[in-house]
């Protein structure tokens, strides 16, 4: 006999903020989630030359799919103005769930 499906815990809260930074590597993200994690890593697929504007597209792209398929959420990343061109600040808005009708 079989229960009701479970849902499947994600393996990491809810992003609420990501800091990226540019390395001679190539760019790193840090994001922190609701639940005090930090998540840390590198944009994959992105050249090390890479400019701000593909890092901040490359990074939100990231986070909607994450956030799609580990929560059920649709999201959008507000960007702070750059400080400096090789950090980039946002905070992950959840974006309200479309209404049935």
């Amino acid at each position: 006999m079989t229960g009701p499906a479970r849902k499947k815990k994600p393996p990491f809260g809810m992003p609420r903020h990501i800091v990226l930074l540019a390395t001679p590597e190539g760019w790193r993200h840090s994001v922190t989630t609701t639940d005090g994690a930090l998540v840390c890593g590198r944009l994959a697929g992105l050249p090390a030359d890479a400019g701000p504007a593909r890092a901040r597209a490359a990074a939100t792209a990231l986070l909607t799919g994450l956030c799609r398929e580990f929560h059920g959420t649709e999201i959008d990343v507000a960007w702070q103005p750059p400080g400096a061109p090789d950090s980039l600040t946002g905070r992950i808005v959840p974006l309200p769930a479309p209404s049935a009708g």
